[in-house]
């Protein structure tokens, strides 16, 4: 591959990465000063989802009463603040530092597969935030994109990962 490609590779993951790191470090230390992050009141009041022509009150969201539900439950809540902050700082730390790229480009389209459906928004177009930030990720997963200015190419040589090839595979 070209310096000039690798290098937009690695810029288009470390971008990626710090995008996820800054919303988890947002959320975390409440740079906005809006208060301790708590997921619940997106998923009890923004999760009735949008369609062109649809009545702003209007619940065209099919999964809404799931994640309502989740809002309600005060377990399920805290549990899903920690996940939140903890996988995009984490995400975010890996994929600036190209270390388990492939790893955290799974978690990421993961998360973001989770945040678009719930939020359901089609107002504008079935392709918001959370599907570019997806695509991104996945794209980034399928290139092994920690290989190009990343950690990922240093451990790929180490013993364990020449004879695993599998585990090289999944984490870089």
């Amino acid at each position: 591959m070209t310096t000039t490609k690798a290098r937009a590779i690695a810029g288009l993951r470390i971008a990626l990465g710090a995008g996820f790191l800054w919303a988890g470090l947002e959320k975390l230390f409440q740079f906005a000063g809006t208060g301790a992050f708590n997921a619940a009141g997106f998923l009890a009041h923004a999760t009735g989802g949008a369609i062109p022509g649809s009545a702003a009150t209007a619940i065209v969201n099919p999964t809404h009463d799931f994640w309502v539900s989740l809002a309600g439950n005060a377990g399920a809540v805290s549990a899903i603040n920690v996940l939140v902050q903890a996988g995009e700082i984490g995400i975010g730390i890996a994929l600036i530092l190209g270390f388990a790229t492939r790893f955290a480009s799974i978690a990421a389209v993961l998360m973001m597969a989770l945040f678009y459906v719930a939020n359901w928004s089609f107002a504008t177009g079935p392709f918001n935030e959370q599907f570019m930030y997806g695509a991104i990720a996945l794209v980034l997963g399928l290139v092994g994109a920690g290989q190009y200015y990343g950690l990922d190419a240093l451990v790929g040589k180490t013993t364990l990962m020449v004879k695993t090839p599998a585990l090289r595979y999944v984490l870089g």
